[in-house]
């Protein structure tokens, strides 16, 4: 699919993040099992992906695993580690030939050892790959995020009067990555639901009815075309980011 003519390529976001929902309701409607529709998603991420490429997206970060995932069913975390085993094996000989550096974020020490161990294979082989950042957020929260970040920082004897915006930032999981610029959610619900919470301050957030699995190229392209037809201020008037446009 070629790159829609409305897509200013001049006003690309660097960083994309998304929160992948609506799988288990789409299985549901098709009368097949939760894990029919996180399988069936995968395909998805291999389409947002190749068009976040295409547009010269920087930074893709994906909500794959949250902390409050692992309260789900036994049977359904372990049919999603086991995915998450299977899609990194099947993906990675592409991934690591478009040169992709996959990376991830969160609790990692939760996760099932096999699952562990083929991610930070992975990470390995893609380090050095330079075309885009696909991000992990596995068994990842927020609020832990931060927590741990605050603990580090009273470890690290950090005293009242250095603590800035900055300074914090260094303690976060995404320390040398760029804030979001955008955040999609498929499915239609309109939360963050404690994703990136320190990280969204200024993202633009743009909300899909479309589940994830039937989420495809030209639905992320339509988001970023969205994304494009909105005035970012940071706080200021319209007429000050008028003044200051060249």
């Amino acid at each position: 699919m070629a790159i829609p003519e409305h897509i200013d390529q001049q006003n690309i976001p660097s960083h994309v993040a998304i929160i992948m929902d609506g799988n288990g309701r789409w299985a549901k409607e098709k009368g097949e099992d939760r894990i029919f529709g996180h399988l069936s998603g995968v395909k998805s991420v291999r389409e947002s992906l190749e068009a976040a490429r295409e547009i010269g997206v920087r930074y893709l970060t994906l909500y794959a695993f949250s902390t409050e995932n692992w309260s789900r069913p036994k049977a359904e975390v372990e049919a999603l580690m086991d995915l998450l085993v299977k899609t990194i094996i099947n993906e990675l000989n592409e991934l690591h030939s478009n040169k992709v550096r996959l990376r991830a974020i969160g609790n990692l020490d939760h996760l099932p050892e096999s699952a562990r161990d083929e991610l930070q294979s992975a990470i390995e082989k893609t380090k050095d790959n330079d075309s885009i950042d696909l991000i992990l957020a596995l068994s990842y929260s927020a609020r832990w995020e931060i927590t741990e970040a605050v603990k580090s920082m009273i470890k690290d004897g950090v005293k009242e009067e250095e603590v800035d915006t900055n300074l914090f930032q260094k303690y976060l999981y995404t320390q040398d990555i760029p804030d979001p610029e955008l955040m999609i959610r498929t499915s239609g619900e309109q939360r963050i639901s404690n994703f990136l919470l320190w990280q969204l301050a200024y993202a633009e957030l743009y909300f899909t009815s479309t589940y994830w699995p039937d989420f495809r190229k030209a639905d992320f392209f339509e988001a970023i075309a969205v994304y494009q037809s909105r005035e970012r201020r940071f706080g200021k008037t319209s007429e000050q980011i008028t003044e200051n446009t060249p």
